[in-house]
């Protein structure tokens, strides 16, 4: 049995219950060394045999696995953030299927999550945006032309680009090709969760500048909208006028 585990942003509590499980019960884990913390590794019993895979090719990985599986071992392979998320799972679970080895998916916490909350925001604000596009800037690796960032700034509401810390001189000129200008709120949240978490407040105008001056090149995602600050409409699920299927409101109260 194969276990995807989605770590978490990186704080060690803040993987789930399961995958804190998952690791305890593991015989081999492989991780992914250049973005997992570390310390997660101190769950893993005594005895575990455990795999850096920012060394390793996909073949690699699976012949892990494989040999894993014909000794009757639990594996387990950990992910940073949430597994759903730019982590590579399918072309994993895809060569599992093939193999007729089963598997499981635990989910995580997203680092698009712990960094709004090292932000203190909410991406859907009344009145501002409903929406949140989770996204990356085209680089050694492309996108499809429809999902370029210039065309997914045209909605002007609320982004999370993943991926793109090294671009942000390229992103920022992408940006305000769509509805940002350069005053709308930008934030750089570098390594969101860890001990070394930095929050750099600025604009889109200022979001290369502002990285560069301190020094901000990989492990940081980039937080573009108004939902960062400025006027919103207050919830009509708490308005004492508005009623609901759990209370009345206004008149009906």
């Amino acid at each position: 049995m194969v276990i995807f585990v989605g770590a978490g942003p990186g704080a060690p509590d803040l993987i789930t219950l399961r995958g804190m499980r998952a690791l305890q019960k593991a015989d081999v884990v492989i991780y992914a060394g250049s973005l997992v913390n570390p310390e997660l590794l101190a769950f893993c019993r005594e005895g575990c045999s455990i795999h850096n895979s920012a060394v390793m090719t996909l073949e690699q990985v699976i012949s892990v696995i494989e040999s894993g599986e014909a000794e009757g071992k639990t594996t387990v392979r950990l992910h940073t953030g949430d597994t759903a998320l730019y982590s590579t799972i399918r072309e994993q679970t895809d060569a599992l299927e093939k193999r007729g080895i089963p598997y499981e998916i635990v989910p995580g916490v997203s680092s698009f999550c712990a960094a709004a909350a090292a932000v203190g925001a909410e991406y859907t604000v009344p009145g501002i945006s409903q929406t949140v596009i989770l996204t990356r800037m085209a680089s050694r690796t492309p996108v499809p032309v429809r999902e370029e960032i210039a065309s997914l700034s045209a909605h002007g509401t609320s982004m999370t680009v993943f991926l793109s810390a090294g671009l942000l001189p390229q992103l920022q000129e992408e940006l305000l090709k769509g509805a940002y200008t350069s005053e709308t709120p930008a934030c750089i949240v570098y390594k969101a969760s860890w001990p070394e978490e930095q929050v750099i407040h600025c604009t889109v105008g200022t979001l290369a500048s502002e990285g560069e001056k301190q020094g901000i090149r990989n492990t940081a995602l980039i937080l573009v909208g108004d939902f960062l600050c400025g006027e919103y409409e207050r919830s009509r699920l708490y308005d004492p006028g508005f009623s609901t299927m759990f209370r009345k409101g206004g008149s009906e109260a």
